[in-house]
Formats: structure tokens, C-alpha cells, sequence
């Protein structure tokens, strides 16, 4: 089947629910009937929507990580001259992204997209700027691995700290640019393998070993830095670029941690994971954390590695390499031009 046809089709099927959010089926780009094509699962994807529902009630107003993520995010867009009518807004932190908004970008219309409708029914109710009023905003109930969106429909997407999630996040980014216009832009920012490794999972190991005799994973497989360009290339994005932040998080003890985690949709969904975690090892690990990390003014760091990465969809204006053997001046001209130097 043509990609297309699929997608025409794909389009056509969505269901419009009363309350104006947008119930839409699952489907995957390289597979016409509808099943996932990744062979590999990794996450529970129905889980993680349950972790996602529970933190839309659990949720800060305003979390001073989160925003700074999505900040920087958004801060991308004013690096460029272009604007972007269409966009579409992935899963993960979309209440920050629409909240801190104010007007970038040049969108006209904005799609919220999340596998949790009540977070996307508590992004559908927080106040926004101004400058983002005149915005038409609809709010579609989608999964990032089956993305349910036309062929060359969108100008921008945006993903804030949710596609670490996907089993199939290579698939997932070739959907997003299937669905991109020509020069379209695909910006993301994703947790990096770094992510609570020096604190949460030494901390987990050590309270495991101690109290059950062995170790269940806790923590979940993130994507390292050096993969990051690889998967923008390997999905077909021109011009990537990636670069890397660490946020240190402060908390008054590891139990604070762990509901801050739970807060923003990051607990454990890995599908071979230890189902019960007993009450006196999650006791020992905040002990043997507090212990271990613990700074003098009694706070406990948490470290989170970001990974922001940026992709185009090709389009015949864009910068290209000059083919191999095409240049005009050697390396020798140049030293002989500017001297050798010291």
C-alpha cells in the first residue's frame, strides 16, 4: 500500500469524542494491517498510559525541570526565521509546551496529542498566554508509535520528554517525518542513558542486593548521547543536530524523588520488570541513597541528562555537502597563503 493511501485512509477513520478531544485508533506507517511492526518490546506501552493518567492528577502547577525543558525546546523556534503554521505536539510534557508557547514559532494551528486522555484534558484546561489565544488547538488521544496524522500534513512536531517511551523510537521518528512538509521541522528532547545512573540506580542495586540477594531492573534503558545523531540520520532527517544538558534536581529526601518521578509520567514500565517492590527495600534505598548522596544542608541530588535533538525533512532549498573531489583549493594553498604558524 502506498504511504499516501495509508494515510489518507488512516485520516479518514478518526473518531470525534463529545468532549472535544479526539479518540483516535492506533496504527504504524510500515504495516497496512495495523499491527506494530517492532519485534522488540521493551515498555508497557498500556502501563505507561496509566502512569501517564495518574500523573495528570498528580501533576505540579509549575515544575521548575520540566519547564526548563520545555523552554529550551521552544527556544529553538527563535532560532529560526521560518514559521510554522501546522504543528503537532508529542505526548510527554505537552501541558509545559502549550503553556510556554508565547507566540513562537509563528503556529496557527496546534495539535496536543497524548496516549492519556486526562493529561490532555488538563492541558485543555491551563491557562495559556495571550499570544497563543488566536491558536486553534485540538486535542487528539494518539500513540507516538502508531501516529495517526496525514502524509505531509504538518509544518513542525514537537516532542517533550516523551519518545524515550516508544519501543520502536526509530520508527516512530520516520513517522514523524513521513508527516512532515517539505522543510518541515522535528524537534525532541528525550531522557539520556545518564539519567539518575550515579544516584537512583546504585542506590536500587545496593538496597537489592542487601535486602532480596539479587537485582530486578528499577531504572529504565534510556538512549545514550552518541546514538542520538544516528537515529535522526537512520529516520531520514537532514541538517541533525543534537546537543546535551544535565539538570541537577535538589529533593529533601528519595521518597520526594520518587513522587516527583511519578508526578511527570517516569516511573519504572519496563515490561520484564519485578511487579512488587517491597516496602522494606524501597526503605532501604532511600536510606542507602540519603547516605550515599546525601549533600550538608540535607538535600539529595538527582541527576537527569537531556538529550534535544533536531531534524528536517529534506527540501531542495536546504544546504547540502559538496560532492567528494568537487573543491577548488587544497590544503596546501591555504598554509601557503596564511603561513604555517608557530
Amino acid at each position: 500500500m502506498r504511504a499516501s493511501t495509508f494515510f489518507q485512509k488512516l485520516w479518514r477513520r478518526r473518531i470525534q469524542s463529545p468532549s472535544s478531544i479526539s479518540l483516535s485508533k492506533s496504527f504504524c506507517t510500515d504495516n497496512g494491517d495495523g499491527l506494530q511492526s517492532s519485534r522488540v518490546k521493551i515498555f508497557d506501552r498500556h502501563l505507561k498510559r496509566k502512569q501517564r493518567d495518574r500523573a495528570a492528577w498528580l501533576m505540579r502547577p509549575k515544575d521548575s525541570f520540566v519547564d526548563a525543558v520545555a523552554e529550551n525546546v521552544l527556544d529553538r523556534l527563535e532560532d529560526c526565521r521560518k514559521s510554522f503554521p501546522t504543528a503537532l505536539c508529542l505526548g510527554g510534557s505537552v501541558e509545559p509546551i502549550r503553556r510556554l508557547l508565547r507566540g513562537r514559532g509563528g503556529i496557527e494551528k496546534l495539535i496536543m496529542m497524548d496516549t492519556s486522555y486526562d493529561m490532555l484534558k488538563v492541558c485543555k484546561d491551563a491557562e495559556i498566554d495571550r499570544r497563543d489565544k488566536g491558536i486553534e488547538t485540538s486535542f487528539v488521544v494518539g500513540d507516538e508509535e502508531f501516529l495517526p496524522v496525514k502524509e505531509s500534513s504538518l509544518d513542525l512536531i514537537i516532542s517533550c520528554l516523551g519518545l524515550h517511551w516508544t519501543n520502536d523510537l526509530p520508527g516512530a521518528m520516520i513517522q514523524s517525518r513521513l508527516a512532515l512538509k517539505p522543510d518541515g521541522l522535528f524537534l525532541a528532547a528525550i531522557l539520556g542513558g545518564e539519567t539518575l545512573k550515579l544516584e537512583l540506580r546504585i542506590a536500587c542495586t545496593v538496597a537489592q542486593m542487601e535486602r532480596e540477594g539479587g537485582i530486578s531492573p528499577r531504572v529504565s534503558p534510556l538512549a545514550q548521547v552518541r546514538d542520538a545523531g544516528n537515529l535522526l540520520t537512520r529516520a531520514g532527517f537532514t541538517l541533525p543536530g543534537v546537543d546535551v544538558d544535565e539538570y541537577v534536581v535538589k529533593y529533601q529526601s528519595a521518597l520526594e524523588l520518587i513522587e516527583h518521578l511519578r508526578a511527570m509520567g517516569e516511573t519504572n514500565a519496563l515490561l520484564q520488570r519485578n511487579k512488587i517492590l517491597k516496602r522494606e527495600t524501597s526503605l532501604a534505598t532511600a536510606a542507602i541513597y540519603d547516605s550515599m548522596f546525601g549533600a550538608e544542608d540535607g538535600t539529595i541530588p538527582a541527576t537527569f541528562q537531556v538529550i534535544y535533538m533536531t531534524g528536517w525533512k529534506e527540501h531542495p532549498s536546504q544546504q547540502k555537502a559538496k560532492r567528494r573531489g568537487s573543491a577548488t583549493i587544497s590544503f596546501n594553498d591555504i598554509q601557503e597563503q596564511f603561513g604555517s604558524g608557530s
